[in-house]
């Protein structure tokens, strides 16, 4: 099983056979990382810190049995142009915790802005266990 930014379940096992598991239901907004800090204007080519609450998810992952877990606890930083409505994700390092259920805890991670990346005002947005972030409004430049 993965848990996928969207919130979706994707799992296989081991056949041809794959399935995506949607949920009915939707998250308690209690449980979305919160951004506290990002810079308004990014550079393309660049590394940026942002902080907030909640990076990290409310669990580690996702596990089938003993022989397979998937982690996602970790920060997706996920870029929506405003424009062309066009979707992508930029790379998260140097995370300040892997630690999950941090609570009101402030913490921090970097992500890099791709030099190709497309510029523009766009939303950005911080996803954790398949929870989104309330977006924050940048420009890419």
């Amino acid at each position: 099983m993965l848990l996928l930014p969207t919130g979706q379940v994707l799992f296989t096992d081991g056949s041809a056979d794959i399935e995506v598991y949607t949920s009915v239901g939707n998250a308690d907004p209690a449980w979305a990382p919160a951004i506290v800090s990002v810079p308004q204007s990014l550079t393309r080519g660049t590394t940026v810190t942002i902080s907030g609450t909640q990076f990290n998810g409310l669990s580690q992952g996702a596990a089938y049995g003993d022989d397979a877990a998937m982690s996602s606890n970790y920060p997706l930083i996920r870029v929506t142009n405003h424009a062309s409505g066009h979707v992508a994700y930029f790379k998260t390092h140097n995370h300040s915790t892997m630690g999950v259920a941090t609570g009101t805890r402030r913490v921090s991670t970097q992500f890099d802005v791709p030099a190709g990346a497309e510029t523009g005002a766009s939303d950005l947005s911080v996803v954790a266990n398949g929870i989104a972030s309330v977006p924050a409004s940048v420009t890419i430049q």
